[in-house]
């Protein structure tokens, strides 16, 4: 029996080594290539893409694979973003008005600012939460917000990027998680960049903020690392998925140049920034020092289509917290329908009965009317005293023609002696008394401008004129004594936006910086220039 056992362990014991280790190679083999075929798309390296351009004049300065489609990530928002800013500039929406945030809405994934199901929240903060945070639950928010779904966003987005020129663009979503269909290339994402930056000047000062108050808490940027570590970087925004890779559309201006760069398929946070700041850098030395600013032109107002005629108040709810929406129906009236005439039946007989009593005023000896006994079963049923007055007037007009008729046919007459009572003349006293002569008025020729209302105060120098309209209306608000009257005015300058209260005069001028100054205000005194 023990011979037995030793037998069967026998070749256990005496295995070649070189067996086993081909076994172990086999079997990393088949690990490695199981694990190749189940990894998502997004394990392997995303393709590149570069753009770089003159913001000014929009000339390319480099591309390499620009108009290749790739997967944008969160570059997505920079659309969901225009789009938001364009519906509060034409009405659609207010940034003050409260959203309810969708299921859906809540559920998305990281990166997100947190909101709940149910949860009411400006319209501003989910702006900020977008473009700072790059929370996909706030972009999915808005998408809901404006267009009732996110379905019909996403076409809106797709139809806002034909306007835009960004003819190889296709949007499935509002926060840019990897979808199918869901694309874009690197030069149409530069081109929105620089719509941002042109068409809505006002906002674009979100995108260089390090952090933002996002109602429900302070978020950091995800582009505070570029917006530190490069001089004149100001925006825009950030992208990652694992089919994306690290993206960027980054924008910088030193002096009077402005560029933009945008990357797809970095490999790492820090070698996206590093590739971003070398096109940059290749921007600044291609671009020319001066160079005439080429606005591009805005597109036409997409709004929602496809949602029929129906109106939605502003204070109807909505299964997702949808402000009202109002949908304007183009065309112009071709007919004007004109009234019907009224029907002949209808029609008091007024003028018959006036006509006969015009035949019997030789024998009428006063306007008076006698009420009939029997009326005809046809006469229709009048007051009697609007048809008396209505005789009366007509009997008046018939003798007034007649005198004339007559007078005219007839010599003139003689007047007659004036036999009632003449007014009392003036008495003597009074008549001889002459009236004092007033002054001649006094002409002036010229008015001293000493103390005139030509000075104006200066509160400070903004990046924006947002900011400087914001900052004139704060003072104003807390300094009402001294400003009440005055007219706030943004004077653009080469260096910024002067914030300016103006129509003031010069003692009022100055006890307002010194009221101003003590609150810690920068003030200082525009006279006339």
């Amino acid at each position: 029996m023990a011979d037995i056992v030793q037998v069967k362990r026998t070749p256990l014991i005496r295995a070649p080594r070189a067996c086993s280790r081909l076994g172990r190679l086999v079997l990393g083999l088949v690990i490695f290539l199981s694990m190749v075929a189940t990894a998502p798309p997004g394990a392997m390296a995303a393709p590149y893409a570069a753009m770089v351009i003159d913001a000014r004049t929009g000339e390319v300065l480099h591309s390499r694979n620009a108009d290749t489609r790739l997967h944008p990530a969160s570059l997505t928002k920079m659309m969901t973003l225009y789009i938001a800013f364009e519906a509060v500039r034409n009405g659609e929406i207010s940034l003050d008005t409260k959203v309810k945030i969708s299921r859906n809405a809540a559920s998305e994934q990281p990166s997100k600012l947190g909101l709940k199901t149910g949860q009411r929240i400006a319209f501003r903060y989910l702006i900020r939460a977008a473009a700072v945070k790059s929370a996909n639950d706030a972009a999915t928010a808005i998408g809901e917000t404006l267009a009732g779904s996110e379905a019909a966003f996403a076409r809106r987005m797709t139809r806002t990027a034909k306007a835009l020129g960004m003819s190889r663009t296709t949007f499935k979503n509002a926060h840019g998680l990897t979808q199918k269909g869901h694309m874009s290339t690197a030069r149409d994402m530069t081109t929105l960049g620089r719509h941002l930056l042109y068409d809505y000047p006002e906002y674009y000062n979100l995108f260089s903020r390090r952090s933002a108050d996002a109602g429900v808490r302070k978020v950091p940027n995800t582009n505070r690392r570029l917006l530190a570590a490069y001089r004149g970087a100001d925006g825009i925004k950030t992208g990652y998925t694992r089919a994306a890779g690290f993206n960027l559309v980054a924008s910088a201006e030193r002096g009077n140049e402005r560029v933009i760069a945008t990357v797809f398929g970095g490999k790492s946070s820090t070698s996206r920034n590093a590739k971003v700041a070398e096109l940059l850098d290749l921007g600044f030395r291609r671009a020319p020092s001066r160079a005439k600013l080429r606005r591009p032109a805005r597109p036409p107002y997409q709004g929602n289509r496809g949602l029929g005629t129906q109106l939605a108040s502003a204070g109807d709810s909505t299964p997702n917290g949808a402000a009202g929406k109002t949908i304007r129906v183009s065309g112009l009236v071709k007919t004007s329908l004109r009234p019907k005439g009224r029907p002949a039946s209808a029609a008091p007989e007024v003028p018959t009965l006036l006509a006969e009593a015009q035949t019997d005023t030789a024998t009428v000896d006063a306007p008076t009317i006698e009420t009939p006994t029997a009326p005809s079963e046809a006469a229709p049923k009048l007051d009697r005293d609007v048809l008396q007055a209505s005789i009366t007037a007509a009997i008046a007009e018939a003798e007034v023609i007649a005198a004339v008729a007559e007078q005219a046919s007839a010599p003139i007459a003689k007047p007659r002696p004036f036999v009632g009572l003449r007014p009392m003349a003036r008495p003597a006293r009074l008549a001889e008394n002459q009236t004092t002569a007033e002054p001649e008025p006094v002409v002036v020729t010229r008015l001293s401008t000493s103390g005139g209302r030509y000075w104006g105060i200066n509160v400070g120098r903004y990046g924006s004129r947002y900011q400087a309209e914001k900052v004139l209306l704060r003072t104003a608000l807390a300094e009402m004594a001294t400003l009440d009257g005055s007219l706030r005015k943004v004077v653009r300058t080469p260096r910024g936006f002067d914030a300016n209260f103006l129509g003031m005069t010069k003692e009022s001028a100055a006890l307002a910086c010194r009221r101003l100054s003590a609150r810690n205000i920068t003030c200082e005194t525009v006279g006339p220039s």
